[in-house]
């Protein structure tokens, strides 16, 4: 299997961190996202959407969005609830994950990480900082009375808003007022298996 991605990218993370959660090889291709690695001739052939990550099978199929690929990945494991309606949670947190925290979240750490902070940009990554905490203060909320997001087992839901949320200090959000969230943190590093972004 051939991973495609960019290291610092949290979307890219997740596959990694799920193939080594399942202890399955592969092969990682580095992309450089700000030299427009991903809109080349070559990649777009793979993925016309021209986004990461994607993983490439050894048949020669193409899967995209990080989410649905740690899906694949995760079939018939731990990581996927048996029970339906604990399912069904997960996923629930996979498009909160997708459509509330990372256009926030991801977006501010991409302004001020990828971007030094452009000017231009600058209202935009005030207002994310006001969605964001909103976004932060829901999940620490949430986890006051769970120690993963679906309750006591460690899920995809966990690895696809841990991606983000862990470096959320790198778009300029503050951590240390969401207490809840830091133990959490910690309890997605103590799984077996576990490994560092840059790792």
């Amino acid at each position: 299997m051939k991973v495609y991605g960019d290291e610092k990218s949290g979307n890219c993370y997740k596959i990694k961190l799920t193939l080594s959660l399942l202890n399955i090889d592969y092969h990682w291709h580095a992309i450089d996202l700000m030299a427009g690695e991903t809109k080349t001739d070559q990649y777009l052939a793979k993925n016309p959407h021209g986004k990461l990550p994607i993983i490439e099978l050894d048949d020669g199929r193409v899967l995209a969005e990080s989410n649905a690929i740690i899906g694949y990945l995760a079939a018939n494991s731990s990581l996927i609830p048996t029970d339906e309606f604990e399912k069904a949670l997960m996923y629930q947190w996979l498009f909160f994950e997708q459509y509330s925290h990372e256009p926030c979240i991801a977006v501010a750490r991409f302004i001020q990480l990828y971007q030094g902070m452009p000017a231009e940009r600058l209202a935009e990554y005030e207002s994310l900082h006001v969605t964001g905490a909103g976004v932060l203060t829901l999940l620490d909320n949430h986890l006051v009375d769970h120690r993963f997001m679906i309750g006591q087992q460690f899920t995809l839901a966990d690895i696809a808003l841990y991606a983000y949320t862990h470096v959320a200090h790198e778009g300029g959000f503050n951590l240390a007022s969401y207490p809840n969230i830091q133990q959490w943190l910690a309890n997605v590093e103590q799984q077996s298996g576990f490994i560092g972004m840059f790792d």
